[in-house]
């Protein structure tokens, strides 16, 4: 399995402290051979869980214009019509997506057309499961047009924890359904805004994957 290249930085300065630390303890306390295991294990264990973190699995899928994937894995928190203050203005589905850190974070392209909006938004930290982090944390938002002309909205909402949200997304830029369009670090969520009646493929509280999952279907 590959890791995604926001995590090649993050690897690189953890593996130097955790192994500076090993070597300090060593230093410090060359007798205690069970704290030297002690520490070991706990570095070792902080390393796995970064390269799990930052995991990049294969998911590639054929296009399907009639189809709305999920754009991130991770447990369906919102589903509900509510007004989507930001772009379109109006009456909207929302679909949330809460991405715990155990989560593959790479978000991607729901559905295939040319992307037509792109803003970042810096912001608060409340609970990346709390219904008012999409609007007060930091989030970017990204619509997508589609070939017949329908527009969704993609939001990358970023939790408590997060520190920093990246978007590759550029306006006037054609794009395919799965594609990647950005990445998350740590807990966070994904927010879907579709229009008003679409049919809807999944329930409060499951575990969607990211390219793998049908969330809803074109209307």
């Amino acid at each position: 399995m590959a890791i995604h290249r926001e995590g090649y930085r993050i690897l690189a300065i953890g593996f130097i402290i955790l192994l500076a630390v090993n070597i300090i303890t060593g230093l410090a306390w060359p007798d205690d051979t069970l704290l030297k295991w002690m520490v070991m294990l706990i570095s070792l264990s902080l390393y796995v869980f970064l390269l799990f973190f930052f995991r990049l699995p294969a998911r590639h899928l054929q296009p399907d214009p009639g189809l709305i994937y999920a754009p991130a894995d991770g447990k369906v928190v919102v589903i509900e019509e509510t007004i989507e203050n930001e772009y379109f203005k109006d009456q909207r589905l929302q679909i949330s997506i809460f991405m715990s850190p155990f989560n593959m974070h790479s978000n991607r392209y729901p559905i295939s057309g040319v992307v037509s909006y792109v803003k970042y938004h810096p912001g608060k930290k409340i609970v990346a499961w709390s219904p008012k982090s999409s609007e007060l944390n930091e989030r970017s938002t990204v619509v997508v047009e589609s070939e017949n002309g329908t527009e969704i909205l993609v939001r990358q909402v970023a939790g408590a924890v997060a520190r920093r949200i990246i978007t590759y997304s550029k306006k006037g830029e054609v794009i395919h359904q799965g594609d990647e369009f950005g990445f998350i670090k740590f807990g966070s969520r994904v927010d879907i805004f579709l229009p008003e009646g679409t049919e809807v493929s999944v329930q409060m509280f499951e575990q969607v994957r990211a390219n793998r999952t049908i969330i809803a279907k074109v209307l």
